[in-house]
């Protein structure tokens, strides 16, 4: 079923889990993630960059998961990651999916608070969700980001920048960066704790590959209602497809066919670990009420 992502990490938040969040690069990585969290009987965000979108295309993404997404027995939303682009945004919102993340963290505070302001007004007109983001969480997402963190506000001024133009999720600096870590990270929980004393809304956590099972449990604990999980979702694809080249060229015997099944499964089996892990696995039916769009 096709959910509402304000909703789905709402009602997630207050049974104590997180939404997995998962970003996908193609049809195929799509129907698999979705295959997880049917198995799991877990809700999940679909996730899809700007990059992504601009090679597949939103008509095909569109019909994918309205496809998948209205047979399957779980709550399933279609999200656009780490958007600055408001064209893009606009496409995303007429084509009527789940929610987006507008990124204005590239923004001055007075800046990014009025654009966030406007695009949240056009896309409830629509029926869409908005993610907002106005600080910099460091690293590359598919070449969106930033290596250095230029925006940073306190939890008061983002609270009440939320309220103000009335988002329906919060991605706060956290201490997490995207894609993979070098080094441990100075992690934030007790930052999501504070911000979550001031607002009620679903908070997200980004960066997600590369943290242990407690930080995550840290971070739901004290609030975190979505997190993103996507590098690592990335490597499991090419590693999977890897290694059926490196056999194919051995028995030089080329089946495209059976590649996709491996890769599928590979992304099947890396998400499904983190749907355990986010304690959002056989939830489904606990976060139904009130989630569809």
């Amino acid at each position: 079923m096709i959910a509402s992502t304000a909703a789905l990490t709402r009602n997630a938040r207050g049974l104590g889990f997180a939404v997995p969040a998962v970003n996908v690069v193609d049809v195929l990585s799509l129907r698999a993630v979705i295959a997880a969290a049917t198995a799991q009987r877990s809700p999940l965000i679909v996730q899809v960059s700007v990059k992504t979108l601009r090679t597949v295309g939103v008509d095909l993404l569109t019909f994918a998961f309205r496809e998948a997404a209205t047979e399957a027995p779980v709550p399933l939303c279609l999200h656009l990651d780490h958007c600055p682009d408001r064209t893009v945004i606009e496409q995303v919102v007429a084509a009527g999916w789940s929610s987006v993340l507008f990124d204005a963290s590239d923004r001055d505070l007075a800046t990014a608070e009025r654009e966030t302001r406007e695009v949240t007004q056009e896309a409830h007109a629509a029926g869409v969700d908005v993610e907002s983001e106005i600080e910099n969480i460091v690293g590359l997402e598919d070449g969106v980001g930033s290596a250095e963190a230029d925006h940073a506000y306190s939890v008061d001024v983002l609270a009440a920048v939320a309220e103000r133009t009335q988002v329906d999720l919060l991605a706060p600096a956290l201490g997490t960066a995207h894609g993979r870590y070098t080094s441990r990270p100075k992690l934030l929980p007790e930052r999501a704790r504070e911000l979550a004393s001031l607002t009620d809304l679903p908070l997200v956590l980004h960066g997600g590959t590369g943290l242990s099972k407690e930080d995550y449990a840290a971070f739901i604990a004290a609030g975190v209602s979505k997190i993103n999980i996507s590098t690592v979702l990335k490597v499991a694809y090419l590693r999977a497809a890897q290694r059926h080249m490196e056999k194919a060229a051995e028995r030089d015997a080329w089946e495209p066919l059976a590649m996709f099944d491996q890769v599928a499964q590979a992304v099947t089996d890396e998400v499904s670990g983190y749907l355990r892990d986010f304690g959002a696995a056989g939830r489904a039916g606990d976060v139904v009420r009130g989630v569809t769009a």
